[in-house]
């Protein structure tokens, strides 16, 4: 990924007051700009919101709002189930909630707050079923409630103890229903209860071994529900109870034989619902029963065909649970019921369209259940209720939340520099603030709407900088503001036309900095107004020509930062200023050598650096620096070259710290990232500039977490492989 990470002389530091941002985003921060009081972030996202209830959170049924203090669960949930007295047994990968250890397994009580339950599991849990004083519970663990159990267990709902009922399966356990004294399981196992049982199998109360009744399928089973004498089964087989059944079939209870009831799904079966002659299933198919249903339908208990109702869904549905007479969904949809809804909706049982119910997750909702008066879903979300920002948004530095400014890019952003009224973006967009704009504009800072200055840009802007009335651009274009320009332009701030300044570069130019008369640029280019210059140059603001000063960068250089006579440059280079120097190098002024100042970064690229004092900050994608263990970003000292004291681990997903802003003791940091100090924070966070601690909101409003409030994984992908 290629982004712009310029970083400015550092006027945020000594004329801008300390402040946060209490929000995370959905998808990667390239850059952050701040105008004291306001801070702007443009990157990959669609969403933004509060923190406060990633992977898991309790939902009121009526209003979608968030009911509950955060759960602050650490990792992924994919099942849940009611516990009968308006809480919720939950079951994942997860291994912390509340600040307490709970790992793959967990109670919460109705008010939010984690019950002492705590069985221990060793590994995943796919699938929870309460019946009377006993927790089922399957998955991929071997030992769970203090006792050796092979992918599923029986767990006293008091003690959080494993019972003596030990089927021992030889696969992941998918789902589990109970029916008096029969334990239903399904998966991927092969061998249960040391039995041969294939996919599927029913296993008595009592003992942990398995009936007589044996269905036999050829691929995996994901989801079971019972009704009357009657199993229904969902998942990936083609053939079970002895007959030819694609994904969905009905099992007669006493012999494990096929119905004739055969619905035939043309795609994966993950959820079943049943109320009264009615099933309604939910996976990845396109067809069932008959006709075109696109990933949920209804279909009739005796003809199996599907009914009229049909909510349309444009991507994968997971779960379902009814309630009255609405349908609660949840997956990886974006549309339906006619509406959009980001992977959480409310269907009318009947007329099969969305309610106004929308709370509106920015990732995966694996499962949901209803309890009472509320609602748990979980998954890989990090916001529900979250406020829609594509690509770019800003944000109050003093109550940290989203403001109403909303330029709507259609696509990526990757710069952002401010001037008085103006927020001039760059990017890969066509489309910003109300208007066709390719790849650069300029947004009005009160209203978000573009203004009429239009460079029109031929390819990707990545950095910018403003300099009196010219706003100089690098990126990849060969035209802009109505001229030929290669690599890199000087706008007219006024007009938007290419001034007659034309240093013509043959390759990406991804950062900018102006001292006095002369443009510093950085990049991956060999070649600069007709003389060798390798991915680093000093331009001369007048003609456009390179200076004599040439440092020589073995590779790329991604972000350069002017302090006093020195030059700070990061990039991937290992030899710049005829020295050999590891991503990040002082580079003096005047005579293009490096100086004795080397932090000695490895394990990863420099991407962005800012400076703060006599500190300066890094960020990108290393793993130490001096000899000192500091995750994609460290803070190094301005004279010594050593790491100081303060750390602020970036971690998670595929991280990597590409924007680094400094106001006052605070600093900002944007990435890839999805934890921050060991605490989660996706994308987007402060720190303070002393501690590092993670600065977050002091007992925030019920309104600010509902107002303020994930990378296409799919669950089998990702616990299996």
């Amino acid at each position: 990924m290629t982004t712009d990470f310029v970083s400015t002389t550092g006027f945020t530091t000594t004329t801008c007051p300390s402040g946060k941002v209490s929000v995370v985003t959905d998808g990667t921060v390239n850059t952050i700009a701040l105008a004291c009081n306001i801070g702007y972030v443009g990157g990959i996202f669609t969403s933004v919101g509060a923190p406060d209830n990633q992977y898991g959170a309790i939902l009121d049924p009526t209003t979608g709002n968030v009911v509950t203090p955060p759960l602050q669960l650490n990792g992924v949930v994919y099942a849940s189930a009611p516990d009968g007295a308006g809480g919720y047994y939950i079951g994942g990968n997860f291994t912390q909630m509340l600040g307490q250890t709970r790992n793959y397994l967990a109670r919460i009580n109705s008010d939010g707050s984690l019950h002492s339950w705590n069985p221990n599991a060793n590994g995943a849990v796919f699938a929870i079923a309460k019946s009377g004083s006993i927790v089922y519970v399957g998955g991929s663990f071997t030992n769970i409630g203090g006792q050796i159990r092979n992918r599923i267990a029986a767990i006293d709902i008091t003690t959080g103890l494993t019972t003596a009922w030990n089927p021992n399966a030889n696969g992941e356990v998918e789902t589990i229903a109970v029916s008096g004294t029969t334990v239903y399981a399904g998966g991927w196992f092969t061998n249960i209860g040391g039995q041969a049982r294939i996919y599927i199998a029913a296993i008595d109360t009592t003992t942990g071994v398995p009936t007589a009744w044996n269905p036999n399928a050829n691929n995996s089973v994901e989801i079971m529900e019972i009704s009357g004498s009657t199993v229904y089964v969902g998942g990936q087989f083609t053939n079970i109870g002895g007959q030819t059944r694609n994904r969905i079939a009905a099992i007669d209870v006493t012999t494990g034989l096929a119905t004739a009831w055969n619905p035939s799904a043309n795609g994966e079966v993950y959820s079943l619902a049943i109320s009264g002659t009615t099933v309604y299933i939910s996976g990845y198919f396109t067809n069932i029963g008959g006709q075109t249903r696109n990933r949920i339908a209804a279909i009739d208990t005796t003809t199996g065909l599907a009914t009229s109702w049909n909510p349309n869904a444009n991507d994968y549905v997971y779960d379902m649970e009814i309630s009255g007479t609405t349908v609660y969904i949840s997956g990886y949809f974006t549309n339906i019921g006619g509406q959009t809804r980001n992977r959480i909706a409310a269907i009318d049982a009947t007329t099969g369209l969305a309610t106004a119910w929308n709370p509106n997750a920015n990732g995966i909702v694996n499962t949901l259940a209803v309890s009472g008066s509320s609602i748990f879903v979980g998954g890989y979300f990090n916001v529900v209720n979250g406020i829609p920002r594509n690509k770019i948004f800003a944000f109050d530095t003093t109550t940290g939340n989203v403001t109403s400014w909303n330029p709507d890019s259609n696509d990526t952003v990757r710069s952002i520099t401010i001037s008085n009224s103006n927020v001039y973006v760059g990017g890969q967009f066509t489309n910003i603030g109300g208007q066709a704009r390719n790849r650069i504009a300029a947004i009005d800072a009160t209203t978000g709407l573009a203004t009429a200055w239009n460079p029109n840009s031929s390819s990707s802007v990545y950095s910018s900088l403003i300099s009196g009335s010219t706003i100089y651009v690098g990126g990849y274009f060969t035209n802009i503001g109505g001229q030929a320009r290669n690599r890199i332009a000087a706008i007219d701030a006024t007009t938007g036309l290419a001034t007659a300044w034309n240093p013509n570069v043959d390759n990406n130019v991804r950062s900018i900095v102006v001292s006095g008369n002369t443009v510093y640029i950085g990049g991956d280019f060999t070649n600069i107004g007709g003389q060798a210059r390798n991915r680093i140059a000093a331009i001369d603001a007048t003609t456009g020509l390179a200076t004599a000063w040439n440092p020589s960068s073995s590779s790329s250089v991604y972000s350069l930062l002017i302090f006093g006579s020195t030059i700070y440059v990061g990039g991937d280079f290992t030899n710049i200023g005829g020295q050999a120097r590891n991503k990040i190098a002082a580079i003096d002024a005047t005579t293009g050598l490096a100086t004795p100042w080397n932090p000695n970064v490895s394990g990863g690229d420099v991407w962005t650096i800012a400076i703060s004092g006599t500190t300066i900050y890094v960020g990108g994608g290393f793993g130490s620096t001096g000899g000192q263990a500091r995750y994609r970003i460290a803070a190094i000292d301005v004279t010594t070259g050593l790491a100081t004291a303060w750390v602020s681990n970036a971690t998670g997903g595929v991280p990597t710290v590409y924007a680094i802003e400094v106001s006052g003791n605070t600093v900002y940091i944007g990435g890839s990232f999805t934890t921050i100090g060991g605490q989660v924070h996706p994308y987007l966070a402060s720190v303070d500039a002393t501690t590092g601690t993670l600065l977050t909101r002091a007992e925030p409003s019920w309104w600010e977490r509902v107002w303020a409030a994930s990378y296409p994984q799919l669950k089998l992908w990702v616990t299996r492989w």
